[in-house]
């Protein structure tokens, strides 16, 4: 389908900067579709399909294509990761830098195996046992970017309201915590914490994940219930850079939120002492 794209517009005699004008993106995300660096979307393609004069019957046929690809995609995984979730995972593996605030759970990145396990069965009711083991085992994946050579630089947020909502038991949640910490000890990660006092701040209108490169717009990744998507131009991004740097200006300095996360496993130790 990409190499499909890339033949249409050569055929038009068009750029991908003029197709990227027109569509009011980059013109590196029109050349990583046409690569397939980067994922495609039939409402992106129909747009570009639109774009370039192609007869309705040959557009119907490319975006069924691509239609009946995602839905295989998505059946083959059995809900384990979708296109979207792949895609996540080949945009991180190209970072240099990923910063990540998360107000409601640990984010992904820095999730215990057990964590994350625990997290699923109370998200996902309905899933299988070996659905939920292919969701962790996914997520594992997933962080082996963390100790590879040339690691990107990663920042993690949460509120303290995510360090003291016990996931699992207590002792998943202080091994968690615990994890936490020896994060914080690695020259590449970070993880700070905004504190209770805080009150209201721009990090409640949900999660932040911004992806840098070093030739390529940083991305953004929105997740909702219903709805995923990667945003790289105007003005949603510079709204997410902005949220993300009101969001570090009130969590604390990394050393406090160390203190604070040992804190409370300080406080998680006690209660086992106490239960047991």
């Amino acid at each position: 389908m990409s190499a499909e794209l890339r033949a249409l517009r050569i055929e038009r005699g068009v750029t991908c900067l003029e197709v990227a004008d027109a569509l009011g993106c980059s013109e590196s995300k029109i050349s990583r579709m046409e690569t397939g660096v980067r994922g495609l979307y039939p409402d992106e393609v129909s747009a570009i399909l639109g774009f370039l004069r192609v007869p309705a019957d040959k557009r119907k046929e490319l975006l069924d294509l691509l239609r009946r690809g995602e839905e295989r995609n998505g059946h083959e995984v059995s809900g384990a990761m979708s296109p979207m979730w792949a895609e996540l995972i080949r945009f991180e593996q190209d970072a240099v830098a990923i910063r990540n605030y998360e107000p409601l759970m640990i984010p992904g990145l820095a999730q215990t195996s057990d964590y994350t396990r625990a997290l699923m069965w109370r998200l996902n009711p309905g899933l299988s046992e070996a659905d939920v083991e292919k969701r962790v085992s996914l997520r594992r994946s997933r962080q082996r970017i963390l100790n590879r050579r040339g690691a990107p630089d990663v920042q993690l947020i949460v509120e303290e309201t995510t360090l003291r909502r016990t996931v699992g038991d207590t002792s998943i949640m202080r091994a968690q915590l615990e994890h936490l910490l020896a994060l914080n000890r690695r020259s590449t990660v970070t993880v700070c914490v905004v504190p209770f006092s805080v009150g209201a701040h721009p990090g409640h209108e949900g999660p932040v994940m911004l992806l840098d490169y070093l030739a390529e717009p940083t991305f953004a990744y929105a997740e909702t219930r219903a709805l995923n998507s990667f945003l790289e131009d105007g003005s949603p991004v510079d709204r997410i850079k902005s949220a993300w740097r009101q969001i570090c200006s009130v969590a604390l300095s990394v050393e406090d939120s160390a203190r604070l996360i040992a804190r409370v496993i300080g406080d998680l130790t006690t209660a086992e002492e106490r239960a047991s």
